[in-house]
């Protein structure tokens, strides 16, 4: 009899060094040691050298804080995709990217050595905070890297490379050059914590509590008022005192120290209604859709509608301001509506970008009473030295005090805060350097642009134009210190910049690129102007950082060898519609006249299995560390290209548990594959096609048909297709 050992030579068992058990957590890391000791990268791109190019252009994230589950699901999708085209026999490149200037990293540095300019110098705070995003980029870049993500990590872009912030600096004199730039004293977005202005971006809306209250505007001659009304006899048998008065609503009454109009719609009607409440008499003008509404908000019950007029005849007219001695016109406005309030508009051009426009067609003054720490300035009658968030309350009292406070409760509404602070931000005017939407039709270009772009998924296409229409011009000026120069000499008596700035640009960005922007900061003005220093002023703000991260498509795209313009693709969230998407857009219009990306791939966000979005104070952020470290980072990229990334994506410790399992069904399968082919070599054991079993033939037939449904799936990047596939 044979031993049992003679009978298992006999047998074909399948063999395979391949483990059955993952070990990822353990396996992974020495993965990656390999493709470092192999050069994997490069040796990629000797491999695809000449072949056409695919190029996928990273969006830079900020260089602050570890990396989060946002970052390990966007830059795992660029990593798929990238892979994916040079398996398809592209050359892919992938240069990773850093925004590393402003306001955040300038909190983080003074928390530990204080405020530039207070407990230590400018020069020495900017080279404090060069090093902290600089530990920020390595830290980041480590959890990038563990993720798997094969990328040119040797040599990624940084926005604060001296070469980088040159090139940022002549992007800037190309879109001057073309005539998008000017300098206005517009109303911007203005955070008192930052002590800045603040881009659309940097702008996040929130709902909060405010005041609401009904302000009487008194008529400066009630009787010409009333006859537009056609009660020619009301001068004179008016009400024994009953006041005329035109009545705004407003959330901001810290607002109205600065109001210089009141605004009406020239179409909508008007009535004048009389009505009696606590024994006083009023005769107040409101809107025809609104009055009944606003007399159940004050509480009455009887009143008179004592005529009617459009808005158009009551243009002109002067009314009293309801505390200062100024007298303000009535003007027309198409912002006016009739959702809510009185059909009045109080408007003050220094706080609101309407206003601003309407002041400026009417040639109105533009005031603005508060300082950039949000406190009312010296010559503020009645209210200097008050922060405007705690003016409303004295504000009211002056109202109620003057019998100009009509009516007041609490609202809640949404309101613009800063996306950094957390904290409500202002309208502010100051003067300010823009891009112009308008001046030369940059907004239209654009516009039209999105229409040559390839929106991934399509309805990105309609949240782009959303996000443009009626954009206000970028005010791309920053009072900070950690930033690229706004690198501008000014006439110190008409503000208007050099004559020779595209030249003089180009000097200070030649600079720039040998020693940073502190070249800029350290440079005397009379080494570049000679003897007209007198005549001109050097500029100390710094650009938005929204527009250091918006030239990338001319600091890398056209700068980087193997990389091409416009980039086949753009991918990040659906926040950065009105992020990196529009900064890149408008700036790249604004350059070339052309978009810098053909098509633009939008994924959603990550949300907790009850669907709410990841928030420190729900106390449910699931941390992309933890769970490579106790699952594997192979385990959270399937997660990710089994998910529909096109809208929100759902993420657990059970999801990551169920998408183990998945892991391990394919891990498993493809362990018994590659335990049967062991000794298989095509060489020598391979049959031709015609000569196979029909059986074996339809096998092949439908092998085929899925490769090239998963080759579809991928072109179209829809990896969560090839993952059910």
């Amino acid at each position: 009899m044979a031993s049992p050992n003679d009978y298992k030579a006999t047998l074909n068992l399948p063999h395979t060094a391949f483990p059955m058990k993952a070990n990822l957590a353990q396996r992974e890391p020495e993965r990656l040691k390999h493709w470092a000791a192999l050069n994997l990268y490069q040796q990629i791109r000797a491999a695809r050298q000449g072949c056409e190019t695919f190029t996928l252009h990273d969006g830079p994230p900020y260089a602050n804080g570890d990396i989060h589950i946002g970052h390990a699901v966007n830059k795992t999708l660029k990593d798929i995709i990238v892979k994916a085209k040079t398996l398809s026999g592209f050359d892919a490149q992938y240069i990773p990217g850093w925004d590393c200037h402003g306001l955040p990293i300038e909190m983080n540095v003074e928390k530990k050595v204080g405020k530039a300019g207070v407990k230590v110098d400018a020069k020495t705070f900017r080279q404090h905070c060069r090093d902290y995003a600089q530990k920020q980029v390595d830290k980041q870049r480590e959890g990038f890297y563990r993720l798997g993500v094969v990328a040119d990590w040797d040599h990624p872009y940084l926005t604060m490379d001296p070469l980088f912030e040159a090139n940022i600096i002549r992007a800037f004199g190309q879109i001057m050059a073309n005539g998008h730039v000017l300098r206005g004293f517009k109303p911007v977005h203005w955070c008192v914590s930052c002590a800045s202005a603040l881009a659309e971006a940097e702008v996040e809306y929130k709902d909060c509590l405010s005041p609401a209250i009904d302000v009487a505007f008194d008529a400066v001659e009630p009787a010409a008022l009333a006859r537009l009304f056609e009660i020619n006899e009301f001068a004179v048998n008016k009400p024994v005192g009953a006041p005329l008065s035109m009545v705004i609503w407003t959330t901001t009454p810290w607002t109205l120290p600065a109001n210089a109009a009141v605004a009406v719609h020239a179409e909508l009607p008007y009535v004048l209604v009389h009505y009696t409440q606590d024994q006083q008499s009023r005769v107040i003008v409101l809107a025809e859709d609104l009055h009944q509404a606003v007399m159940q908000r004050y509480g009455v019950t009887s009143w008179t509608v004592l005529g009617k007029c459009r808005g158009a005849a009551l243009e002109g007219q002067l009314l009293q301001h309801p505390f200062y001695a100024r007298q303000v016109p009535v003007i027309l406005a198409d912002y006016v509506t009739v959702d809510m309030g009185t059909g009045a508009v109080h408007t003050a051009p220094g706080h609101g970008p309407d206003d601003f426009v309407a002041a400026q067609h009417y040639a109105l003054p533009i005031f603005n009473p508060v300082g950039p720490n949000g406190v009312f300035l010296d010559d503020t009658e009645q209210f200097a030295g008050q922060s405007v968030f705690k003016a409303n309350e004295p504000i009211i009292a002056c109202l109620r005090e003057r019998n100009a406070l009509l009516h007041e409760e609490s609202v809640e509404h949404s309101y613009p805060h800063c996306w950094r602070h957390k904290t409500p931000v202002i309208f502010r005017a100051t003067p300010q350097w823009f891009i112009s939407m308008s001046a030369k039709g940059l907004l239209h270009a654009a516009e039209q642009a999105v229409d040559t772009i390839d929106w991934i998924p399509e309805w990105g296409k309609t949240r782009m134009l959303s996000m443009l229409r009626d954009r206000p011009d970028w005010c791309i000026s920053r009072q900070r210190t950690w930033g690229v120069p706004l690198a501008l000499f000014v006439d110190k008596k008409t503000s208007l910049p050099h004559p020779d700035t595209l030249a003089l640009l180009e000097q200070v960005a030649s600079r720039v690129e040998q020693q940073g922007v502190e070249a800029w900061f350290a440079l005397d003005t009379a080494e570049l102007l000679g003897e007209e220093t007198d005549q001109y002023e050097k500029i100390t703000d710094t650009l938005d950082v929204w527009f250091d991260s918006g030239v990338t498509h001319r600091c890398v795209l056209d700068q980087r060898e193997g990389l091409k313009r416009p980039a086949d693709l753009y991918l990040e969230g659906s926040d950065q519609h009105r992020g990196w998407f529009q900064s890149s857009l408008l700036t790249s219009i604004a350059i070339t006249g052309a978009a810098p990306y053909r098509a633009a791939l939008t994924h959603g966000f990550t949300v907790d299995a009850q669907g709410r979005k990841m928030s420190k104070s729900e106390q449910n952020v699931v941390a992309p560390q933890k769970l490579i470290n106790r699952f594997g980072a192979d385990v959270v990229r399937l997660w990710l290209a089994a998910t529909d990334y096109r809208s929100e994506m759902t993420i657990s410790d059970t999801i990551i548990q169920q998408t183990t399992d998945s892991y391990r069904r394919i891990r498993n399968t493809a362990r018994f594959l590659l335990a049967n082919l062991h000794d298989f070599y095509p060489a020598q054991h391979a049959v031709a096609l015609d000569q196979c079993l029909p059986l074996d033939r339809w096998i092949v037939h439908v092998a085929a048909d899925l490769q090239d449904t998963i080759k579809a799936a991928y072109d179209a990047y829809q990896f969560h297709l090839v993952c059910q596939k």
